[in-house]
């Protein structure tokens, strides 16, 4: 795991000035204004809790303060400074976005990257950068979390949410049980399901003997222990291919990355969806439209960044095996024998880049629920859902990222549950993921659930309306008593 360098500059502490100045400016924070709310022990009722501080979290929780919603806590499983991938299992060195995206700023000039950045190199820095390291991005996040004020709990995970009376109950790691009205997952792009294995017949994940000499991509690693070491990677796209060159330059011997399809696919059709009238409108759209583009642009995949490859290619003991896909996996004491459609090979150790798949009942905080979730198969023709078997395993969400029910009235509470995760694309977009949606869709999800309380508590709003008491004109002969006022009750 790499360190993370907690910033500290003049420019630095100035932007800080200048950024918490400017919230000032915005009203920031507002007064909340969700009534309180009370379960059957008498103990208070949290509002929304959000699963995750990540990217994803974060946002949504400094979105809902903005939004003068504060009853909120923000848990994260990770301690400080491992929120999110980019100090764990993410092993690129830049951003695959471009440098002037922004998201987790909220619209706020003070508190973007660019701005971040500048503090600190200056406005030639930031033209002479080409994109953000990887480090640097977390950093960033976590200074603008300090900025903004948002408490994250570190260490703390969701064990299980389940119905209570009118309320969802939380059942937290350390041991509390809470009543909730409203959940955000935002925990991730394994929030929706898990590590997707590969089906190979002497293969089996939950074997002891995986974690020694099989690795999944997407997991916690020790590359020192690889040095020396020659390496099967199962994936040629992105996270493979970093895997790959993470070992190498930790002194791994060889590193061979092997794939069914016959050459690297060649253009990121996500860049054709990355602007506003896209990411605004797609989950607006009806369900035959927003069928044809996922099933279009989970089927076309997305190449590799170039950054990627030209590491890769610099590095000795690296190679790419196309058109080799693998047929079965024996693990022993000494190695892994890796038997493909062209060879029988032997490797010290292998690397499983095969990606997350979607499955909502592989998430054990949603035992209680996982039956009754409307998926996109429920949507489709058993034909089509046929065809297109990793885009029907999608949860089909509401306006709001919430869940919905496939019997209505069997668990009234689960659409309170708003899904902020990777599993959210064939519904929304890819608006809870990536950095170039995150503005779109976190505004999206903070107002849903804005308007949910509001409605919810409507009555509690209009009594406290005709209770207003704040003459405008008192004490002035021009007072007139309450009581003599039309239209007071």
């Amino acid at each position: 795991m790499d360190g993370i360098v907690e910033r500290h500059s003049a420019g630095l502490d100035e932007l800080e000035k200048v950024a918490r100045h400017d919230l000032a400016r915005l009203n920031y924070p507002p007064a909340n204004w969700v009534p309180d709310r009370t379960g059957p022990d008498g103990k208070p009722v949290l509002d929304v809790l959000i699963v995750g501080a990540g990217m994803c979290g974060q946002t949504v929780g400094w979105g809902l303060l903005r939004e003068g919603i504060r009853n909120i806590r923000v848990i994260e499983r990770n301690r400080h400074g491992q929120e999110g991938p980019w100090n764990t299992t993410a092993r690129m060195p830049t951003l695959r976005s471009p440098k002037h995206l922004t998201g987790p700023d909220l619209g706020v000039p003070s508190l973007t990257f660019r701005a971040w950045y500048e503090a600190q190199h200056g406005a030639d820095g930031w033209e002479k950068l080409y994109k953000i390291p990887r480090l640097d991005w977390l950093s960033y996040l976590l200074w603008v979390r300090k900025v903004v004020d948002l408490k994250v709990e570190n260490g703390v995970s969701l064990l299980k949410v389940e119905a209570a009376g009118d309320f969802l109950q939380a059942s937290l790691s350390t041991g509390e049980t809470i009543l909730v009205r409203k959940i955000v997952l935002a925990n991730g792009r394994d929030g929706s399901g898990g590590f997707r294995w590969p089906s190979l017949p002497s293969f089996d994940p939950q074997d002891p003997s995986r974690e020694t000499r099989v690795y999944h991509t997407l997991e916690e690693i020790d590359f020192t222990k690889l040095k020396g070491k020659r390496l099967g990677i199962l994936g040629v796209l992105a996270t493979a291919i970093d895997n790959a060159c993470t070992a190498l330059e930790a002194g791994a011997r060889e590193a061979i990355c092997y794939a069914r399809r016959p050459h690297l696919p060649q253009v990121n059709k996500s860049k054709g969806v990355s602007f506003p009238g896209f990411q605004r409108g797609q989950g607006m759209l009806d369900d035959d439209w927003r069928w044809k583009i996922y099933t279009y642009m989970l089927a076309a995949g997305s190449p590799p960044p170039h950054e990627s490859v030209l590491r890769a290619q610099k590095l000795p003991g690296f190679a790419f095996r196309f058109a080799e896909p693998w047929l079965d996996m024996v693990i022993d004491a000494d190695g892994v024998t890796v038997k493909t459609a062209k060879a029988t090979e032997r490797f010290d150790a292998v690397l499983i880049g095969t990606g997350f798949d979607i499955d909502l009942a592989r998430r054990p905080e949603l035992a209680s629920f996982a039956d009754n979730v409307t998926l996109w198969a429920d949507r489709r023709t058993p034909v089509e859902a046929q065809t297109n078997a990793e885009a029907a395993r999608y949860p089909y969400l509401g306006p709001g990222f919430e869940l919905m029910e496939k019997v209505p009235g069997r668990t009234p509470l689960l659409g309170d549950i708003h899904l902020f995760n990777w599993g959210s694309i064939l519904s929304h977009g890819a608006l809870a993921g990536d950095i170039p949606g995150l503005f779109v869709g976190s505004t999206r999800l903070v107002q849903s659930i804005s308007h949910a309380l509001f409605r919810e508590d409507v009555e509690t709003h209009v009594r406290n309306m005709h209770a207003q008491e704040d003459p405008e004109l008192a004490p002035t002969d021009y007072f007139v008593p309450r009581e003599k006022r039309s239209g007071t009750l």
